[in-house]
């Protein structure tokens, strides 16, 4: 597979003129992974726990619509159902929410009530005239009325209307009301806090608004990425001026509309829940302005002591504007991934139901029910299917991070750019599919390694909260943030780790290796152009967030008799900047990917005949002006070439 060490003799340095597979046997390991995780799949299929999910079963081990084996020690099992392909509960809204299951007697039955059945009479007449029985099969349809276990083994009267769900034959009750008892806890507990109930009214009372300022959010991003696109040299400023001015006035804004509502609730005549409306309000808009008043001087001192490496990111930003009008299509990878990811989490979710209902059928001695476990080595696969799901939602996550450092390192390393292919996006994706996916899987497992143990202590502290001492919380605490901070470390490694393999097709060690060594040499063009370069889209988000949240003050004011700001106020703005991180992370990984193409071809380029360089003018021109004043040493032109980065490199 082209798998060969470096030559030591002195020729140009040349990214990109050949390709190697890297990490065969982690692909070897990966593949074999994922035909695990089918196996997993196919198992509950071939056994049958796919067609008892879907076709339903009764609680004594009988699937619906299926002629079905006797069950040791059921005497109610093992019972034809061919004609009964319907599940009914007997008490459909008795749910039990720990074990995520109805708690009730299950049936099969041929049809489901479509009437209200008020008496013990009505369900015989039901059960004679549509061959569905409704009461246990110990008791024949003649006897509802005047067997002794009618109130136990017969549904709770009135019978509520049910019809069929779509593909689970299950008689779900039309009238929702039918969950009164099931909401009923909560509706107490709303009840009994009369903030809450009001803050949940005033989302309710302001759900259009809310749409709307989602919307606005999302056209806000867009924009966003236009202005990165068209005019980059100036997005800096912009966006300086921009946060400034939005910070000051929306924090004027909301000092006024403070002062404002407390004139309103000191001067006017309200009801009572008008005058507790308007506390609240006055109360949300001091915090408010408070959180508001810190952020915004937090914000002016950092700006202002940054102000001197502004010059770098615009330079680094203009060329990252040139990459999206080469390569446009990059704005969409995130919604290819999130289709990908969710495509994949359905997939993953229906297996866990499969595996649900797999395994042997077993008579639960407490309740004379039947259920289903699996026993021996496999009940370790729901471990094995979580372990699938970490680390193949990794690889996809992995696969994008490659898929835009190909193709940014295609745009950067090609001099002309009229000779790019046509589509650099599907090129890198088929470069990627065809040589790195080994070293995709190296790198997803790594972080693998560290996510599974922090969240096993994370699902522990949270079992444990109010029974461990304040020494083993503490310990508990420390270790997972720990975990937190490498994963984050090694998670940014991994991105460079990725770069440097679409650079020069090196295994997932190696590159990493030497990205770590480039990024040590440069921690100060790190801080001033990667650092820098992530605060400003950061200030972009807080722009996108800004305006949001002014338009929401603005719509929300109309309302101020009856709608609390709070939680719409929320929404509205976690939405904004889930949007805004969404569109500006891609911004931010073409960034990243600049950056470590910048330091390398300034590592092993001096723009000497021989060693141009491959960077844009503007990069170029940063260059040149710190040169002029001292502040770039480039390295000497000793010919060498870039033996571990380059074509060399065992590719394991």
């Amino acid at each position: 597979m082209g798998c060969c060490n470096s030559t030591e003799s002195k020729r140009e340095w040349k990214p990109l003129e050949e390709r190697s597979c890297t990490d065969i046997p982690w692909l070897i390991i990966f593949t074999l992974f994922c035909i695990g995780m089918a196996c997993i799949c196919g198992y509950p299929i071939a056994t049958g726990a796919a067609s008892r999910l879907i076709s339903g079963y009764d609680s004594y081990g009988n699937t619906c619509g299926q002629n079905n084996s006797k069950v040791e020690g059921v005497p109610l099992s093992g019972r034809d159902m061919t004609e009964n392909k319907f599940v009914f509960f007997l008490e459909p809204c008795n749910l039990d929410l720990i074990n995520r299951k109805v708690k009730s007697i299950a049936l099969c039955v041929s049809k489901c009530p479509s009437t209200e059945l008020k008496t013990y009479d009505d369900l015989k007449k039901f059960a004679l005239n549509n061959g569905s029985q409704l009461c246990s099969y110990d008791i024949t349809p003649t006897r509802y009325t005047g067997h002794s276990e009618r109130f136990t083994k017969c549904p709770k009267l009135p019978v509520s209307p049910s019809k069929a769900v779509p593909l689970f034959h299950r008689c779900i009750p039309v009238d929702i009301g039918c969950y009164a008892e099931f909401a009923q806890a909560f509706i107490t507990f709303v009840g009994d806090n009369t903030v809450l109930r009001r803050v949940i009214a005033g989302v309710m009372a302001s759900k259009e608004i809310i749409m709307g300022l989602c919307v606005l959010a999302l056209v806000l991003s867009l924009i966003m990425m236009v202005v990165i696109r068209y005019i980059s040299k100036v997005l800096v400023w912009i966006l300086t001026i921009l946060v400034i001015i939005g910070s000051i006035g929306g924090t004027g804004v909301l000092w006024w509309l403070y002062a404002d509502h407390r004139h309103a609730f000191e001067n006017n005549t309200l009801s009572a829940l008008g005058k507790e409306v308007a506390s609240d309000n006055v109360k949300a808009l001091l915090v408010y302005a408070i959180g508001a008043t810190i952020f915004t001087v937090v914000l002016l001192l950092v700006m202002f002591f940054m102000r001197k490496r502004v010059a770098l990111t615009i330079s680094l930003f203009h060329v990252a504007g040139k990459v999206f009008i080469h390569l446009p299509l990059l704005a969409l990878q995130p919604f290819w991934t999130f289709i990908c990811l969710m495509l994949f989490w359905v997939y993953w979710i229906t297996v866990l139901l499969f595996l649900g209902t797999a395994g042997t059928p077993v008579k639960n001695n407490s309740t004379g029910m039947v259920e289903y476990q699996m026993e021996g080595p496999l009940q370790y696969l729901v471990w094995y299917h979580a372990v699938g799901l970490i680390w193949i939602s990794e690889f996809i996550l992995a696969f994008q991070q490659m898929t835009i450092a190909g193709a940014v390192v295609t745009y950067y390393f090609t001099r002309n750019k009229s000779q790019m292919p046509a589509t650099p996006i599907l090129s890198s994706m088929a470069r990627t599919i065809r040589y790195h996916l080994g070293t995709l899987a190296k790198g997803s497992f790594i972080i693998t390694l560290v996510k599974i143990p922090r969240l096993i202590l994370t699902y522990i502290h949270s079992q444990l909260k109010g029974k461990e001492n304040a020494c083993a919380r503490c310990m508990l605490k420390a270790c997972v943030c720990c975990l937190w901070c490498l994963e984050k470390c090694l998670a940014y490694l991994n991105q460079n780790a990725y770069t440097a393999t679409a650079i020069n097709s090196t295994n997932f060690c190696t590159s990493a290796r030497e990205a770590f060594l480039i990024l040590v040499e440069n921690a100060l063009r790190v801080a001033a152009i990667n650092t820098v370069g992530d605060f400003v889209l950061f200030l972009g988000k807080v722009l996108i967030v800004s305006c949001t949240a002014f338009a929401g003050v603005l719509a929300l004011n109309y309302q101020r008799d009856y709608t609390v700001w709070v939680l719409p106020l929320l929404i509205v703005c976690l939405f904004a900047f889930l949007v805004a991180h969404c569109f500006l992370s891609v911004f931010e990984n073409v960034v990243d990917v600049l950056f470590l193409c910048f330091a390398v071809d300034t590592k092993y380029n001096d723009g000497s005949p021989g060693r141009e360089y491959y960077m844009d003018k503007a990069l170029m021109e940063f260059v040149e002006n710190s040169k002029k004043m001292g502040r770039y040493k480039p390295d000497d032109g000793d010919g060498r070439e870039m033996k571990s980065m380059a074509r060399g490199g065992t590719s394991a």
